[in-house]
């Protein structure tokens, strides 16, 4: 943990213009503007969030600490996702799984650190599982102003959006579960969104989380906004047969590979 501290600090003294509330806070939100200026990003009304190490740790989330030996495993995912991506000019990526309990939350929010790390990228993050969000949950964000507070015109769009305290990396979260969601995320006002943070900034990486692909048709039917789309399943539990299945449903889009979660297999680490 002490390691993830001393990343974190790192990354704030590369943007001391940051303006940070407390976690938890459900009282003292900023509306959201990333701008660009000579190099750096400052974000100068965005909402700000210190994050706590031990919820972290306890979330499984470690891309931050570049020196555990898993975080090397989402860092070679990372280059092999921007690889593709950047080839064919794609920027929106969709991560869903067979069945619940695959952990496609954890490898979003862990592959979209791992991105945020990469000074040619920012990540944004949407939790578009609106049937049971978790990225708020996992990251330890307050639960006001969130994604299903802006479908319910109740605030801005920029509102909605958290920068975690890393640089490079912003969150568009929800906490409550959304009704009718198949129809939300077909609506042309999702569409719109998805949209606009496509082509917002040239640089970013969009990772939506989706709800599994078995279990409602939440999934296939947001799809076809995206780009490309990651499938997690987890080791001793998903079935050939779902997977089969998911790769039937995935064939008329751009399946970029399928990532083997929960593995009891332990990384070498560095060779040398």
């Amino acid at each position: 943990m002490e390691r993830i501290k001393e990343a974190i600090a790192k990354a704030k003294e590369q943007n001391p213009d940051i303006e940070r509330i407390p976690s938890k806070s459900p009282t003292t939100s900023k509306t959201a503007t990333i701008v660009p200026e000579s190099g750096d990003i400052k974000y100068q009304q965005t909402r700000v969030v210190d994050l706590d190490m031990k919820h972290l740790e306890e979330s499984r989330i470690i891309t931050l600490d570049s020196e555990d030996p898993n975080s090397i495993s989402f860092d070679i995912l990372r280059t092999q996702v921007l690889a593709k991506m950047e080839a064919n000019n794609w920027r929106t990526l969709a991560i869903t799984s067979p069945t619940p309990e695959c952990g496609k939350t954890v490898v979003s929010i862990n592959l979209a650190l791992s991105i945020a790390k990469q000074t040619d990228y920012t990540a944004l993050l949407a939790d578009f599982d609106l049937r049971r969000p978790r990225v708020g949950v996992y990251l330890g964000l307050p639960d006001n102003n969130t994604l299903s507070d802006y479908l319910d015109e109740k605030i801005e769009f920029n509102d909605a959006l958290v920068n975690p305290g890393i640089p490079r990396f912003v969150v568009l979260q929800n906490h409550d579960a959304i009704r009718k969601s198949t129809e939300i995320l077909t609506s042309p006002k999702v569409k719109s969104l998805v949209m606009d943070l496509r082509d917002r900034y040239e640089k970013r990486i969009c990772i939506f989380d989706l709800p599994p692909l078995l279990s409602t048709d939440d999934s296939i039917a947001f799809i076809p906004q995206v780009d490309c789309i990651l499938l997690v399943v987890a080791s001793g539990e998903t079935k050939k047969s779902d997977v089969t299945e998911c790769r039937r449903q995935l064939q008329a889009h751009n399946l970029l590979g399928v990532v083997f979660n929960k593995s009891d297999e332990k990384s070498a680490g560095y060779y040398y």
